[in-house]
């Protein structure tokens, strides 16, 4: 049975850290790039495993600035060199709020 329903992003809130921000982080990445977020790893290069162009990038930073309730400069996504900084990055922004 193939699932073509939309991956939406799990439940957000202004107190979602450590695992539940990387859940969000994989399910928001997912959704833009059209997989699943099993699909993404700590590991995963964008850039270079998934080919995302600059217009994906800042689709995914839109949407987690949304879900997370912080200020993401695109700065911060072009130089996380995989998902896994990108998810450090985005604790560390939200530990500063």
């Amino acid at each position: 049975m193939t699932d073509t329903a939309t991956h939406q992003a799990p439940a957000t809130g202004p107190d979602i850290t450590g695992d539940g921000l990387a859940d969000i982080v994989r399910a928001t990445i997912a959704d833009v790039l059209g997989t699943t977020p099993d699909a993404i790893t700590d590991s995963t290069d964008l850039e270079a495993d998934h080919g995302i162009d600059s217009l994906e990038l800042m689709a995914i930073g839109a949407q987690l600035e949304r879900a997370l309730g912080v200020q993401i400069a695109p700065e911060d996504l072009v130089q996380a060199d995989n998902v896994g900084h990108a998810i450090a990055l985005l604790t560390e922004r939200k530990a500063d709020r």
